[in-house]
C-alpha cells in the first residue's frame, strides 16, 4: 500500500536528479571548452577603462597607426581587463591639448609628438627631433639604453605624465613647396607649416614658420594661408594629398631626420594598475614603437613612386639651403640650451651618445652604404628620376 501509494513520487524524484546530474555534467563539459572570458564573469566587463586622445586625425594610416595598434595589444594582452579606446584630434580635444588632457586627467593616454608642447616645455624638442640630429635607429638606442628615456621621464614628471617612445618615422621629407628652391635666397618670406626647433631654424633663415594641426595641412596649402609644408614622408603625405595642392617635392628632411612620436600616461592612472597591466603598457608602447617604423620603412617607397607617376617634382634640397638651415640650427640649440636648465642637461647626453653611435656608423651603416652602393648599379635616378645635388 505504502509502495504503491509514493511509487510516482519516488519515481519523478529519481528523474529530477538524473535531469540534475545530466545539466550539471553539461555546464561542466561547455566550461572546459568555453574561453576564459566567457567562463569567468569577473573579466566580461573591464576592470579599466582609458580613454587615448591623439593630435592626428581618427584612423590616419602611419601616424595614426600607432594609437590604435596600443589600444589592441593592451586589449588582447590584458584579456579585455584594461580597454582603450581611441579618440581622434577634435573628438574630445583639440590636437595641440593632448598634453594638457592627459596632465589633467581628463584622458588616461595621449599620441602625438613631444614638439608640440615646446612653449610649455622647451626641453621637449629633443624627443621629437634635433635638426641634423640623430635618425631612428639612433634615437631607439639613446632612449632605451642610452639613459635618453630616464631624461624624458624627469622632463615630465612635474606635470604628472610619463613618456613612452611611440613610433618614428624614420627620415623624413623636406617638405612640398609651392615654387623651386633655387637657392637660400629663395626661403625669404616663404611661409611654411614646419613645427618645433625647425621652425626656430627657419624663421631665422628668412622663412616664416606657421604652427598648423595634421588635418588643416592640406586646406592651408589650397588656400594659399601657407607656401610650403612638411609633414612625413610619402606614405603619409599622399595619404593626405598633398601633391594635389604643391609641385615640388623636397629632400633630405634635415629637419627630422628620425621623428620619434610618443605615448603619454597620466601618472595617478598608471599607478592605479596593478603590476602585470603596467607591464602590458609598457611594452605594447614599445611593440607601437617598432611596429610604425617598420611599416613606414616599407610602405614609403611605393607611395613616392605613385606620387612621381602623378607628377610630382622631386627635388634635392640646394646645398647652400642646407649650409645655412646647419648654421642657423647650431645657434638656436645654442640658444636652448642656454635659456634652460632642463635642456642643457638632455643636451649633453643626448651629444654624447650621438657622438659615439655616430663614430660607429662610420665604419658599419655608412661604410656598409658606401660598400654596396659600389657593387650594386646605382637605383636614385632610374627609380625616381631626380637631378642629385639640385
Amino acid at each position: 500500500m505504502f509502495e504503491r501509494r509514493f511509487l510516482p513520487v519516488v519515481v519523478i524524484l529519481l528523474m529530477a536528479s538524473l535531469v540534475l546530474v545530466v545539466g550539471l555534467w553539461a555546464v561542466d563539459s561547455s566550461d572546459q571548452t568555453r574561453p576564459l572570458s566567457v567562463v569567468n564573469s569577473s573579466i566580461d566587463e573591464p576592470d579599466y577603462r582609458w580613454k587615448l586622445v591623439t593630435t592626428w586625425p581618427k584612423n590616419l594610416p602611419g601616424l595614426g597607426a600607432a594609437p590604435e595598434n596600443f589600444a589592441r595589444y593592451v586589449n588582447e594582452m590584458s584579456n579585455g581587463r584594461l580597454e582603450v579606446r581611441v579618440f581622434g584630434a577634435g573628438e574630445i580635444v583639440p590636437a595641440f591639448e593632448v598634453f594638457d588632457a592627459v596632465s589633467q586627467g581628463a584622458a588616461e593616454v595621449g599620441h602625438g609628438a613631444s614638439y608640440y608642447w615646446k612653449g610649455k616645455i622647451p626641453a621637449a624638442v629633443f624627443f621629437t627631433a634635433v635638426p641634423f640630429g640623430m635618425t631612428a635607429q639612433e634615437m631607439n638606442g639613446w632612449l632605451h639604453y642610452g639613459g635618453g628615456l630616464e631624461l624624458w621621464q624627469e622632463l615630465y614628471a612635474p606635470f604628472g605624465v610619463i613618456p613612452f617612445a611611440g613610433g618614428s618615422t624614420g627620415v623624413q621629407m623636406a617638405g612640398w613647396f609651392n615654387r623651386e628652391l633655387r637657392s637660400a635666397k629663395d626661403l625669404s618670406g616663404l611661409k611654411m607649416r614646419i613645427p618645433g626647433l625647425a621652425g626656430e631654424v627657419f624663421d631665422a633663415a628668412g622663412g616664416t614658420a606657421v604652427r598648423i594641426a595634421g588635418g588643416e595641412v592640406y586646406t592651408s596649402m589650397q588656400t594659399g594661408v601657407i607656401d610650403a609644408v612638411e609633414w612625413v614622408g610619402p606614405y603619409n603625405d599622399r595619404t593626405l594629398g598633398l601633391n594635389e595642392v604643391a609641385e615640388f617635392y623636397y629632400y633630405p628632411g634635415w629637419h627630422e631626420p628620425g621623428a620619434m612620436l610618443e605615448f603619454t600616461v597620466n601618472a595617478a592612472a598608471f599607478q592605479e594598475l596593478p603590476p602585470d597591466l603596467q607591464a602590458i603598457v609598457r611594452y605594447a608602447a614599445r611593440a607601437a614603437n617598432q611596429n610604425m617604423l617598420d611599416e613606414f620603412t616599407a610602405r614609403n617607397n611605393e607611395s613616392l613612386q605613385q606620387l612621381l607617376a602623378a607628377g610630382t617634382q622631386l627635388r634635392h634640397l640646394p646645398e647652400d639651403v642646407l649650409n645655412l638651415l646647419y648654421e642657423k640650427s647650431v645657434e638656436a640649440m645654442m640658444n636652448l640650451r642656454t635659456s634652460d636648465a632642463m635642456a642643457e642637461k638632455i643636451a649633453v647626453s643626448y651629444d654624447a651618445f650621438s657622438k659615439n653611435v655616430r663614430a660607429y656608423h662610420e665604419i658599419s651603416e655608412r661604410a656598409y652604404l658606401n660598400a654596396r652602393d659600389k657593387v650594386l648599379p646605382p637605383v636614385m635616378q632610374e627609380a625616381f628620376q631626380t637631378e642629385p645635388g639640385r
